[in-house]
């Protein structure tokens, strides 16, 4: 069985990679987790990530969107205390930050899910790429993805975190076109 070239022998990465990477995703809370991760990947490897996101989970209260807009300065303070996430006061601020932002969408939109699929139409993108290096890190949908984000108030939100959000989140299939996860995402 042939799996994208990204992938490690590290089973947390595999069970991602064949359970998650790739799928749409049009739940909010679970759109606002991976917006939450991705922010606090920036410098960092996917992998630390995820094997810090239960760390995450129970840190953030399981990314309810309400609680983490409501965080203090006492409750960021703590957060900067838990070993289970990655202990850097810009990302945790940005955290908060983005909640704030993401209430404001779902109030404008009815759904943070409703906003976000408009950058592309509403339809994942498929993509054909044969070869890891055909992956692009940006395009003009995360840039303008990206672009509305940050007038809108969001931090730790670049073009290539978006597009890493939007590959994570099945707006765009980057499944290289051999791997078993291509066809069967496509299909969803």
């Amino acid at each position: 069985m042939e799996r994208c070239r990204w992938v490690t022998n590290d089973p947390v990465y595999i069970q991602y990679h064949d359970t998650e990477w790739g799928v749409p995703v049009h739940d909010d809370q679970k759109i606002f987790e991976f917006l939450t991760l991705e922010g606090a990947q920036a410098g960092l490897s996917w992998l630390t990530i995820l094997k810090r996101r239960q760390g995450y989970v129970k840190a953030f209260d399981r990314f309810d969107v309400q609680k983490v807009a409501r965080y203090g300065p006492e409750k960021i303070e703590q957060l900067l205390q838990d070993t289970g996430i990655i202990r850097n006061r810009l990302k945790v601020k940005s955290a908060v930050t983005n909640a704030q932002a993401f209430i404001k969408i779902q109030e404008e939109f009815g759904s943070f899910d409703r906003y976000a699929w408009r950058f592309v139409d509403g339809e994942p993108k498929i993509n054909a790429f044969r070869k890891e290096d055909e992956l692009p890190a940006s395009t003009k949908e995360s840039d303008a993805f990206s672009k509305d984000l940050k007038q809108r108030g969001f931090k730790f939100v670049g073009s290539t975190i978006i597009y890493a959000h939007m590959q994570a989140t099945g707006m765009v299939n980057d499944h290289l076109v051999s791997c078993f996860r291509y066809h069967q995402v496509n299909n969803i």
